[in-house]
């Protein structure tokens, strides 16, 4: 590894960071906040998009789904574009065109603009996010030093989502259009220093030599089509020919990407690790759970503001209850899965979100509702599961796998996660548009639940991985 001229190799022998490294590591945990606080400024911001823009339900969640999809379908095809173009040219090149799709966000005036700048986005987290975390690991020396900067790496993307609900709520009572913007300007600071700090890599490493846009675009369409036929629903009905042809597109879609990765001479994902049952079952109990999670938060964001008439600052507030907890316990996952093993901590997370969701009322007209009996019990619970089972998700899945294939084995983990996220938000808005409020909360529930149900089998033998792993979400 060859760095540049202005950031050091060295570090004290206690393993302090020199200022150039902790200016370094700071780039790169502030990149990873402005991505993981991407979905959660969307949400509270949604009530006030959709009566500006004048957008249902089953257009307002493209917002959140967009975003998701971009991030999931494109991850593995950003891993291989960061190994054929380097970690450094392709970091900032992410981050100018994060700031760009910020900005025309915040001005679009049609759900169209807004919708595709969010899958741009989406597709920038999927190549700075794995990208910050593989700079760390080279950057920085093996022991104390590289474990501090993972730490802190690790704090602020489980900060971001917290983060996100306050700045969204403060800047959504000025206008939505301000929660869009902000992140360009701090964007484009990042990129400044990123200049600076970001080292180069050196030459000569063997790269890949394809980049398989066959097999990100396949993906990337699969899951397109798949919300859009299902958004699409609700308006135009299940029967109508635009909703069946989104459905066949979408299995034609998924069945001409996996013959493209069967016969890829270098595939994004190599199908053989489907055969690795805990890695699957892990990755779609983490799908479950994050998609329940963020389709609860999307039915509770349009109740408390739209129905009981919450402030989208109090409704930020509201949720940090189900978000807080997991950045409190950021540091302390990999001894939890450490000492009480990994299936039982999912096992108790995948019980606490369900249960959540059942707490929560399914009143449709949501007047009288009461924060601290209808709503706190269920934020309690829901970040609770996040605190046991989401980092344990993770650390599972890599542990299931040789050493050697752990990173592809957790960015197919990712994948799952932010793809399970893109089409339960889809479904459940969907549902909410054509039957109300109370079936779409038992939509959450029985994906909530059916997480669970992937969860226990893992009961019967108990993981304990020698070493935690480190979630870059």
């Amino acid at each position: 590894m060859t760095f540049s001229t202005h950031t050091p190799t060295t570090t004290p022998s206690d393993g302090r960071l020199s200022p150039a490294l902790w200016g370094l590591l700071l780039v790169l945990a502030g990149n990873m906040l402005i991505d993981a606080l991407e979905v959660s400024v969307a949400l509270v911001a949604l009530p006030g998009i959709g009566t500006d823009l004048g957008l249902a339900p089953t257009q307002l969640q493209w917002v959140i789904s967009g975003f998701a999809a971009g991030f999931g379908s494109l991850l593995l095809f950003g891993g291989r574009v960061v190994a054929i173009l380097g970690r450094r040219p392709v970091y900032l090149a992410a981050l100018l065109v994060f700031a760009a799709a910020s900005l025309a966000g915040a001005l679009a005036e049609g759900p169209e603009l807004l919708i595709a700048t969010r899958f741009v986005k989406g597709f920038c987290a999927a190549l700075t996010a794995p990208t910050g975390l593989a700079i760390i690991v080279s950057a920085f020396p093996e022991g104390p030093a590289r474990s501090r900067a993972l730490s802190v790496y690790s704090l602020f993307g489980a900060g971001g989502f917290a983060t996100g609900l306050l700045v969204s709520g403060f800047l959504t009572g000025i206008g939505w259009r301000w929660t869009f913007a902000f992140p360009a300007p701090v964007a484009l600071l990042l990129f400044l220093a990123a200049l600076r700090l970001i080292p180069a890599e050196a030459t000569g490493r063997a790269r890949p030599r394809r980049y398989d846009v066959a097999g990100a675009l396949t993906l990337a369409a699969t899951c397109l089509c798949l919300v859009l036929a299902i958004s699409s629903g609700p308006r135009a009905g299940w029967n109508d020919p635009r909703t069946l042809g989104g459905f066949a597109l979408a299995a034609v879609f998924a069945l001409a990407h996996v013959r493209v990765e069967r016969t890829s001479p270098e595939p994004l994902l190599h199908l053989d690790l489907l055969r690795y049952g805990t890695l699957v079952r892990s990755a779609l109990g983490a799908a479950a759970l994050n998609g329940s999670y963020l389709s609860l938060l999307l039915l509770s964001t349009l109740q408390l503001q739209q129905r009981a008439g919450l402030s989208p600052l109090q409704t930020g507030l509201a949720f940090l209850p189900a978000s807080a907890p997991l950045v409190f316990s950021a540091l302390f996952s990999g001894r939890m899965a450490a000492r009480f093993g990994t299936a039982r901590l999912i096992a108790a997370g995948a019980t606490a979100a369900p249960l959540g969701y059942l707490l929560y009322p399914g009143d449709d007209t949501g007047t009288q509702l009461r924060y601290a009996t209808d709503v706190l019990p269920t934020m309690l619970l829901l970040g609770a599961a996040f605190v046991l089972a989401f980092a344990a998700f993770h650390i599972q899945a890599t542990a299931a796998v040789p050493a050697h294939r752990q990173a592809e084995a957790s960015g197919l983990y990712q994948t799952a996660v932010q793809l399970g996220a893109a089409l339960a938000v889809a479904l459940t808005a969907a549902v909410y548009a054509g039957a109300g409020h109370r079936p779409a909360l038992w939509l959450v529930v029985a994906i909530g639940l059916a997480g669970l149900l992937v969860a226990l089998p893992g009961l019967r033998r108990t993981h304990r991985p020698s070493a935690p792993s480190t979630s870059t979400t």
